[in-house]
C-alpha cells in the first residue's frame, strides 16, 4: 500500500459492510492525485478542490484503497461529459473485469453486468438476473425487481411491467466515485448480497465550511442511422434462386401474396419507411447542486432533469432526480449523518410488433407484413396512436447513521432503506388485433430495510504494531410484490384505461361483449440475519493481515441448511518497504493475496418449502394461466419442476493474487492480478423421466469455475505543467470459464436447446456442424436420416460424429462462447493549456453469437407458414445490412428445416472494438480574457462530445452489442445511436 494509507484504522471496514457514516467536524484530508503517490487511477470529482472530509465518503475512499481496488475505479472527470443514461453505460469499458451487455439502444431498457465471468448458466433472463453484481449507492445495497415475475410470462423478451433499467436513476453529475469490488476478503465483508461482486457508487457529500453551487447542462441530438432500404423487388430477387432450384407449381401457387403483384405500391413503391421510423431527436439534461454548512452541520442538495432520447420509434426516457444529505456533530464524540435519494423514470417504449404480441400473447394474421412505403406505414402509425403504453418507475433510498467515539472504541448504528415501484398501463385497440382489443395493468414494488450495528476497538500493544477488532450484526428484510391483470375483448376501443374518449351516448358504450380477464398476484418476503467478527493486524507500513468470520442465515434456505459460516482473509505485503526502500525507480511495490467464501442465497422462496403445490393450470399455448375464471387452480408444479429436500445454499470461493506498484516518480501505475473462483452447490433443474409428469427435478451440485488475469496500466506519459500533457489508462481482463461438476455425478445435462458438459464453458453453444450441401439425392449417403426424417438433395451436410448414419442430438457439439474471453477499455486525455481532448475505446473479444436473424430470413418458408411470434416481420426488416453474409441455397421446403439456427453455419464472431466517446473541452475560467475570480466562478468548462462513433468488427449483423442475453442475435432490438451534445459545467 501507499505509505500515506498504511495507518488507516480498520474501523473503515464498517464503511464497506454498508454502515457508512458521515463523520462531520473532522479534519480535512486531501484526496491524493498521481503526484501524491496514489497507486492507481484516482477518482476525481468535479469540484475545483480535491478536499473531502473523513466522513462516509472519506471512509469509503480509504476503504477502497485498502480494498486494493483503487485501480478498479472510474475517472469521473472524464465520463461526466459523456451523455450516458445508465450505470451500465458508465461502467462499460471503464471498470476492470466488468463485462456490460447493452443489447438494445432503446433508452431505459434493462442491461446486464458480469464481473470476472459467469458463475452460472445463461439460458434465460432469470439466469442473467441471478449473475448481477450488487450495486451499493452510498453504502445501501440496491434492491432490484424480484425474478419471480418471470413465472407468468410466456415469452422471455421483457419482464412484465415497465421493464425499466433501475440503474438509470443514477445521475453521473452527482457522483463522487464508482468502484468495483472483487477482492475475496472485501466481498466476504459485504456478505451474501455481493456474491457476484459489487459496484460501489458514492454521491457527492456535504462538506463542512464549504459553500458551493454547481450547475451543469448539455443539449444535443441522437442521430438517425444510415439505412439501405429495400422493397418487394429486393425480396423477390432474394427468393428467386430458391424457387428456380427447388420450386414446383404447388410452391409457386403458394407464393407469398404480398409479393405477387408488382403494381402494389404498398410493397413495390418507394421504400422510405425509415423517414417515419428513424429521426434525429433532441436529448438534454440540466442539474443543480448546492453545498453548504459549518463545522457543526453541513448539507448538500442535488436536483436534475434529463431527457434521454432514442433515434427510432419515438422512444425516450425522462428522468428526474432529487438528493439531499446532511451531517451533524451535536457533540465532539457523536456524529449523525443521513442521505436520501429519490428519482422518477418515465419511459416511452417502442411500438414493435414482437414486443406488443409478446405482451398480448395473441398473434394476428401475419400474411401481409408492414409496408415499407412511408404513406402506408404512416397510416399504421396513426392507428397506433390509439395505443396506450404508460411506464413509470419511482425509487427512494437512503440511510441514517449514528457514530459514537469513546477513546479507542467506536460504536455505530445504521438504518438503510431502498424502495422502488413500477407501473404499466397498456392498451391496444381491436383494429390492430383482428377485432379483439387488449388491456393490461401492472403494479409492483420491491423494498429493502437494513439495520446494522457494530463495535470496534483499536489496540496499540507495541511500537509499530496495531490490532483492530470488530464485531457486528446485520438484519436485512426484503419484500417483493406485484399485481398484474390482462384482459381481452373489451366493450369497445373508446374505453382504454381509466379514461373515455368519444360520445358516451353511442350504443357501443351500452353493448359489452364478454370480457376475458386473467389476474396474477404474488408476494415474497426474504429475511436475512448476519453476525461477524473481524480482526486486522498491521506492522509498520510493511505488513497487513485481515481475517473475518461470518454467520449468515436466510429465510429462503431450507430449515436444515439455513445458516452458513464463511471465513475469509487477505495479506498485504510491501515489497518496496522490505527490499527496495532506497530504490528511486519504484515508488511503491506491493504483493497481496486473499481467499474468501461467500454464501449465495436463493432468489426465490419456493426452495425453502420443499415439495409443494402451485397455481399452474395452463396448457401449451397459455402455460402461465393460474386458474379458470374466478377459481384459482392448485396442483403439483409439474411445469415449473419438482423441489425436494436436501437442498443447501450455494457458496462462492475466491482466491486472488495481485502485484501492483508505482514507478518513475509516480508517473506510471501498474497492476496485474490472477484470480480463481469456484461457485459450488448451485441449484439446477435436472431432466427426469416423462412418466413422472415433472419437467425437471431441482438438485444442488452444479459447480462452475472462473479463472483469469487482469492487467491495468495508467500513467502520465507526457507531463508539462505549462504545455502539452498526455494521460493514458488501459485495462484488460482475460477469463476462462468451465463447468467442473454437475448434480449426481452427471457428466452432461441437456436443458431444452442447451447442454452443459463438465469441462466446457457454461456459455457454450450446442449446435450441429455444417460442412456444406447435398446438391442431389445421389450425393446423400444411403439411409441417412435427420431425427428420423430422410435426408435429400438440397439439405445441409451435418457432420455425423458417431457414424451411425443418423443425425440427431448425439451429433451436436459444444462450441463457441456467449461471454467474451477478453474485455477492457483504453482511455486517453490530451491537454494543452486550457484545452483538453479525451477519447475512450472499449473492446470485447473471444465470444460468438448465433445469427437468428439470418436463419429466419433464409428460412422464409417456415417463418411464413408458422404464423407465430418468430414469424413477425418488423418494418425495420425492410433493409439491407451493409456487411450481410451469403449462405448456401438449401431447400427451404425441406422437412428437416435446413436453416435451423442451432448449427455453426450461423455462428458469428462477435468480437468488436468501439470508439465509445470523444470529448473536446475548454476551461473558460482559466482564460486570460475571462475574469473568473471577480465573478465568483471557480470553474467554467464548456465541451462537445460525440458518443458511439465507430465500430470495428467482423460481425455480420448491425452491431455486435445487440445480442440477447442467450447469445442470439435476432435483429429486433433498436440500434445504439450516435449522439452529439454541447454542454457546460459551472462551479460557483
Amino acid at each position: 500500500m501507499v505509505k500515506n494509507y498504511t495507518s488507516v484504522s480498520f474501523a473503515l471496514f464498517l464503511a464497506v459492510v454498508g454502515t457508512q457514516s458521515l463523520h462531520a467536524n473532522q479534519k480535512i484530508l486531501k484526496l491524493p492525485t498521481i503526484k501524491d503517490g496514489l497507486l492507481r487511477d484516482t477518482v476525481k470529482g468535479e469540484s475545483s478542490s480535491n478536499n473531502f472530509e473523513t466522513d462516509t465518503i472519506g471512509q469509503m475512499m480509504k476503504a477502497m484503497q485498502k480494498f486494493k481496488t483503487i485501480r478498479d475505479t472510474i475517472n469521473i472527470r472524464s465520463v461526466i461529459p459523456v451523455p450516458n443514461l445508465s450505470l451500465q453505460q458508465i461502467v462499460k469499458g471503464n471498470l476492470l473485469g466488468v463485462y456490460v451487455q447493452e443489447p438494445n439502444g432503446e433508452p431505459g431498457t434493462e442491461q446486464s453486468m458480469i464481473v470476472q465471468g459467469a458463475s452460472g448458466v445463461l439460458f434465460s433472463k432469470r439466469d442473467v438476473y441471478a449473475l448481477q453484481p450488487a450495486i451499493y449507492l452510498n453504502g445501501v445495497p440496491m434492491v432490484q425487481e424480484n425474478p419471480f415475475a418471470f413465472d407468468v410470462q410466456k415469452y422471455d423478451y421483457n419482464r412484465i411491467g415497465p421493464a425499466t433499467n433501475l440503474f438509470s436513476q443514477i445521475d453521473i453529475s452527482n457522483i463522487e466515485s464508482i468502484a468495483v469490488i472483487k477482492d475475496p476478503f472485501e466481498l466476504a465483508k459485504l456478505g451474501p448480497n455481493a456474491v457476484n461482486g459489487a459496484i460501489y457508487v458514492t454521491t457527492k457529500k456535504a462538506k463542512s465550511g464549504l459553500r458551493e453551487i454547481s450547475l451543469n447542462s448539455y443539449f444535443g441530438y441522437v442521430t438517425a442511422p444510415k439505412v439501405y432500404t429495400v422493397n418487394g423487388v429486393y425480396e423477390n430477387n432474394f427468393r428467386k434462386p430458391f424457387y428456380e432450384k427447388y420450386g414446383n407449381q404447388e410452391r409457386y401457387d403458394n407464393y407469398a401474396s404480398y409479393l405477387r403483384d408488382s403494381t402494389n405500391t404498398a410493397y413495390f413503391g418507394p421504400s422510405n419507411w425509415n423517414d417515419k421510423y428513424y429521426k434525429n431527436t433532441p436529448t438534454y439534461s440540466a442539474d443543480l447542486g448546492i453545498t453548504g454548512g459549518n463545522d457543526r452541520a453541513s448539507f448538500r442538495f442535488f436536483g436534475s432533469g434529463t431527457k434521454n432520447a432514442g433515434n427510432a420509434d419515438e422512444t425516450n426516457l425522462n428522468r428526474y432526480n432529487i438528493s439531499f444529505g446532511i451531517n451533524m456533530a451535536p457533540f465532539s464524540w457523536l456524529t449523525m449523518s443521513s442521505n436520501v435519494n429519490t428519482s422518477r423514470l418515465d419511459r416511452t417504449r417502442n411500438k414493435s410488433l414482437r414486443d406488443r404480441f409478446a405482451e398480448t400473447r395473441y398473434i394476428p394474421d401475419l400474411s401481409s407484413p408492414l409496408s415499407p412505403n412511408a404513406d402506408v406505414f404512416g397510416a399504421f402509425l396513426e392507428e397506433n396512436k390509439k395505443n396506450v403504453d404508460n411506464n413509470r418507475v419511482t425509487t427512494l433510498n437512503g440511510n441514517v447513521t449514528l457514530t459514537a467515539h469513546v477513546n479507542k472504541l467506536q460504536i455505530q448504528s445504521s438504518l438503510m432503506f431502498d424502495y422502488n415501484e413500477g407501473s404499466r398501463d397498456f392498451f391496444t385497440p381491436s383494429t390492430l388485433m383482428d377485432g379483439v382489443s387488449y388491456i393490461s395493468n401492472y403494479f409492483g414494488y420491491s423494498q429493502r430495510m437494513i439495520l446494522n450495528n457494530s463495535a470496534s476497538y483499536k489496540f496499540d500493544f507495541a511500537e509499530h504494531h496495531e490490532l483492530n477488532l470488530e464485531v457486528g450484526q446485520t438484519y436485512q428484510g426484503d419484500t417483493f410484490k406485484y399485481n398484474y391483470a390482462r384482459a381481452y375483448n373489451g366493450p369497445n376501443d373508446y374505453v382504454k384505461l381509466s379514461f373515455v374518449e368519444g360520445d358516451k351516448s353511442k350504443s357501443e358504450y351500452l353493448n359489452s361483449p364478454d370480457f376475458y380477464v386473467f389476474r396474477y398476484i404474488d408476494k415474497e418476503v426474504h429475511n436475512m440475519m448476519s453476525f461477524y467478527g473481524s480482526a486486522q493486524y498491521k506492522y509498520k507500513n510493511l505488513l497487513s493481515v485481515n481475517a473475518i468470520v461470518r454467520r449468515d442465515g436466510s429465510s429462503n434456505g431450507q430449515p436444515d441448511s439455513r445458516w452458513v459460516t464463511t471465513p475469509s482473509f487477505n495479506v498485504n505485503y510491501s515489497l518496496k518497504e522490505q527490499f527496495l526502500k532506497d530504490n528511486t525507480f519504484f515508488n511503491a511495490l506491493n504483493l497481496s493475496g486473499g481467499w474468501g467464501r461467500t454464501v449465495r442465497t436463493f432468489l426465490d422462496d419456493r426452495y425453502a418449502a420443499g415439495p409443494q403445490y402451485r397455481s399452474e393450470s395452463g396448457w401449451f399455448e397459455e402455460p402461465t394461466i393460474p386458474g379458470y375464471g374466478p377459481v384459482m387452480g392448485i396442483n403439483r408444479p409439474y411445469e415449473s419442476g419438482f423441489i425436494g429436500y436436501g437442498i443447501k445454499m450455494p457458496v462462492a470461493e475466491r482466491t486472488n493474487l495481485t502485484l501492483d506498484g508505482t514507478f518513475l516518480n509516480n508517473r506510471l501505475n501498474a497492476a496485474i492480478s490472477a484470480y480463481n473462483r469456484n461457485d459450488k452447490d448451485q441449484l439446477i433443474g435436472v431432466p427426469v423421466a416423462q412418466e413422472t409428469g415433472y419437467s425437471v427435478n431441482y438438485k444442488t451440485g452444479l459447480e462452475v469455475n472462473n479463472k483469469g488475469l487482469e492487467l491495468m496500466l495508467n500513467g502520465a506519459l507526457v507531463e508539462n505543467k505549462n504545455g502539452f500533457n498526455w494521460n493514458s489508462a488501459i485495462n484488460v481482463n482475460y477469463n476462462k470459464n468451465k463447468v467442473t461438476a454437475l448434480p449426481d455425478g452427471h457428466q452432461e445435462l441437456i436443458i431444452g436447446d442447451n447442454k452443459l458438459e463438465v469441462g466446457k464453458s457454461v456459455g457454450s453453444y450446442w449446435v450441429y456442424s455444417n460442412t456444406g450441401i447435398y446438391n442431389t439425392d445421389a450425393d446423400v449417403p444411403a439411409d441417412l436420416t435427420f431425427n428420423g426424417i430422410p435426408v435429400k438433395g438440397g439439405d445441409p451436410i451435418w457432420k455425423d460424429y458417431n457414424s451411425d448414419n443418423r443425425i440427431d442430438n448425439k451429433d451436436k457439439v459444444l462450441t463457441g462462447d456467449r461471454i467474451p474471453s477478453f474485455v477492457g477499455g483504453w482511455n486517453n486525455t490530451f491537454s494543452y493549456k486550457n484545452f483538453d481532448l479525451n477519447f475512450n475505446f472499449i473492446f470485447a473479444a473471444g465470444h460468438k453469437a448465433l445469427n437468428q436473424y439470418e436463419a429466419t430470413r433464409y428460412g422464409f418458408i417456415n417463418r411464413e407458414a408458422g404464423n407465430d411470434i418468430n414469424s413477425i416481420k418488423e418494418v425495420s426488416s425492410w433493409q439491407k445490412i451493409e456487411n450481410e453474409k451469403e449462405y448456401p441455397i438449401y431447400n427451404p421446403w425441406s422437412d428437416i428445416n435446413p436453416y435451423r439456427v442451432d448449427q455453426d453455419l450461423f455462428l458469428d464472431n462477435a468480437s468488436y472494438l468501439k470508439l465509445r466517446s470523444v470529448t473536446i473541452g475548454y476551461d473558460l475560467s482559466k482564460a486570460k480574457f475571462f475574469n473568473a475570480s471577480k465573478a465568483g466562478i471557480r470553474r467554467f468548462y464548456v465541451y462537445a462530445t460525440g458518443m458511439n462513433l465507430l465500430t470495428v468488427t467482423n460481425f455480420t449483423g448491425v452491431d455486435p452489442e445487440l445480442i440477447n442475453f442467450n447469445g442470439y442475435y435476432d435483429g429486433a432490438n433498436l440500434s445504439i445511436p450516435k449522439t452529439f451534445v454541447l454542454g457546460f459545467k459551472l462551479d460557483l
